[in-house]
């Protein structure tokens, strides 16, 4: 839902005489401030864990192949060899290492 019509349903909700003027308010500068709910893919709308997620980045001074293992390595404080075993351990589990692999290096953006 855009901010257009939460904005909307909030001036009908005050209108009806649902909200208060201080509730319309403090939802209106919700609405506009990205506080709470919020909108898909606005980081300041979501909570202190999806917006730490931001944070991660595939490495370029640690990289072997692609620096995804580097990358997750910083974010997590786990040493990057650890990952790069856990990750040639789920290659010879059915190939499931190189898909996840794959997909990191693919959607997690570079430093």
């Amino acid at each position: 839902m855009s901010n257009a019509d939460e904005l909307s349903k909030l001036a009908d909700l005050h209108q009806r005489g649902v909200l208060s003027d201080e509730e319309f308010a403090q939802a209106k500068a919700r609405v506009l401030g990205g506080i709470g709910g919020g909108t898909y893919g606005d980081p300041g709308a979501a909570g202190p864990a999806a917006s730490e997620l931001h944070n991660l980045r595939r490495s370029r001074s640690d990289a072997w192949v692609g620096g995804v293992c580097g990358g997750v390595a910083r974010f997590t404080g786990v040493p990057a060899w650890v990952w790069r075993l856990l990750f040639i351990a789920l290659v010879l589990c059915a190939g499931s290492g190189f898909l996840l692999y794959l997909l990191l290096w693919i959607f997690v953006p570079a430093e």
